[in-house]
């Protein structure tokens, strides 16, 4: 299993956020690896093992919800997160027109 996984869910339509474009960088902004959530939202990123850092998931939001015609607030959503062990990483999202939240998964 990979290192990190995501899961981004639409909270607005109750449906899991296909097809959006996730970017992984380090602290220094260097790009790591990309993803698009397949039919379930879900996304697998990066190396088998993230080093230790400060990282950023950048979740491309603008396509999706202009996909289904409605306006949103944010063009994208980023969280930034800190690696510490060889631990699995799941960084979901909830997704809406005009709001967002995280936590840290399992």
């Amino acid at each position: 299993m990979p290192h990190l996984t995501t899961h981004v869910l639409d909270a607005a339509s109750g449906t899991p956020a296909t097809g959006i474009e996730i970017a992984l960088a380090d602290a220094a902004g260097s790009p790591v690896a990309t993803a698009v959530t397949d039919g379930d939202g879900r996304a697998a990123l990066g190396p088998d093992l993230l080093a230790p850092g400060d990282y950023t998931l950048r979740f491309e939001t603008r396509a999706h919800f202009a996909a289904r015609g409605v306006d949103a607030f944010y063009p994208f959503v980023t969280v930034t997160f800190t690696v510490t062990d060889d631990r699995h990483y799941h960084v979901p999202i909830l997704l809406s027109p005009f709001a967002y939240s995280t936590y840290r998964g399992s």
